[in-house]
């Protein structure tokens, strides 16, 4: 019997406790079936179909959550954003005083069983989504990483990290400033490579006076530290004063954070992420493609690099690298980019509200250098990384898709091979 014939569901939730809330399952789902308010990410069970796009690319795993429950009465969106743990299996008992049959309970406990996946075709793919071209694998070169060491399910729930810098790295008298943060994590274990991200508890209580959710961040530093052969990384901080939308509203960890001094201690879990590595083997290149905080993991990219470059142990590809801001005084580390050898990396900058100027946005920077994309797309050993706002990733892969076809290149051909081999890595918010 088909699950769609039977009086129980299999509703798809997400645990509270362990999402950071960086919004890759509601970016992914090709369906619109996942929303979130201030706390809780949550999913419609009218709308979920099942599809598993959002399981792989989660960082934590909270997405990889399901309950068997009445057809009649799935968990409501109100009941999922008032949580703040998943509730517990309802029971054969629970299931029969709902109305449910026993034999309808044995029917869906053994098809539970088998857990077969849901044919592809049932997802509803829009005409053009630009998530369904990322990679869920990293690089195969990639360095092993590790994931959750440190969380509400963790064996240790949090460390404690020690702020040792933290430095503003865009132009001072601007409101939107932008923090270098390096946290030091003395003797407690805590590896984490280039692409991955960490989540910063904020101190107190929020409006309903429940303790504040982690936030997540892209580490900036390499594998080695932001200072080399010490426990430390360092985090690109923005100070957070409108929302996406231009309503006034203050960030509560982005202000924390902005304003920690040197000394001060903050709660820390994980590290996460896994997919969005960097490759390893010589001669691969990678193309960076970010806007504003974005810019964090291909920091660490780039300084990791560089560092091997200087000590003469690696024979590196290209870098090339698109960077967005509003304006130049916006854009993070512009005194250090302008310092980096031309013959190292390619950079190129777009900006969208200088006076005077026409708005220019990443992707019409790449348009630009279409004849240099366009090779490093035909070569199978370049990576293409894209992180920033969620309004710059379907630009930035019709960008590419139009380069692509206007070299003579099957797109789709093309994109099936980048997300296989894990070439095509998509992280925004």
């Amino acid at each position: 019997m088909d699950m769609a014939d039977m009086q129980i569901i299999k509703q798809h939730l997400i645990d509270p406790e362990i999402c950071i809330r960086c919004n890759t399952c509601e970016m992914t789902c090709p369906v619109g079936a996942i929303t979130h308010d201030s706390r809780n990410y949550v999913v419609d069970a009218d709308k979920c179909n099942l599809c598993m796009a959002c399981v792989s690319p989660c960082p934590t795993g909270s997405i990889d959550n399901w309950r068997m429950v009445p057809r009649t009465r799935p968990y409501t969106l109100d009941e999922q954003l008032g949580w703040d743990t998943l509730p517990e299996e309802l029971s054969s008992e629970q299931l029969a005083a709902s109305g449910v049959g026993a034999e309808a309970i044995a029917e869906a406990q053994a098809l539970e069983a088998v857990d077969e996946p849901v044919d592809p075709a049932l997802a509803q793919i829009a005409p053009f989504n630009s998530a369904q071209y990322g990679a869920t694998l990293p690089p195969w070169s990639a360095a092993h990483c590790y994931t959750n060491l440190y969380g509400p399910k963790a064996a240790i729930k949090s460390v404690t990290a020690t702020v040792v810098g933290n430095v503003r790295v865009t132009e001072v008298g601007r409101d939107y400033d932008t923090h270098h943060l390096v946290l030091d994590f003395g003797a407690m274990p805590f590896p984490v490579l280039e692409g991955q991200s960490i989540g910063i508890v904020p101190p107190g209580v929020d409006e309903q006076g429940r303790p504040h959710h982690a936030r997540q961040y892209s580490v900036a530093s390499p594998r080695n530290g932001e200072r080399p052969g010490y426990n430390n990384l360092s985090l690109t901080i923005k100070r957070v004063l409108e929302d996406h939308h231009g309503n006034p509203v203050r960030g509560v960890a982005s202000n924390y954070l902005c304003d920690l001094q040197v000394g001060d201690t903050v709660e820390v879990i994980g590290p996460f992420g896994n997919s969005f590595l960097m490759p390893n083997h010589p001669r691969s290149n990678i193309v960076m493609i970010c806007t504003g905080t974005g810019s964090a993991p291909m920091r660490a990219m780039t300084e990791w690099r560089r560092r091997l470059r200087k000590s003469g142990k690696f024979e590196s590809g290209k870098l090339m690298l698109f960077f967005g801001a509003r304006t130049r005084e916006e854009l993070p580390y512009f005194g250090p980019l302008q310092s980096l050898p031309k013959d190292f990396i390619d950079i190129n900058l777009a900006f969208s509200r200088t006076p005077g100027q026409p708005k220019r946005y990443v992707q019409d920077v790449m348009r630009e250098r279409a004849a240099d994309l366009a090779a490093l797309l035909a070569d199978p050993d370049s990576y293409f990384y894209v992180c920033g706002l969620k309004s710059m990733e379907e630009g930035v892969v019709l960008a590419l898709r139009d380069i692509a076809e206007q070299a003579g290149l099957d797109w789709e051909a093309v994109a099936a091979s980048l997300k296989r081999e894990g070439r095509l890595h998509l992280e925004t918010y």
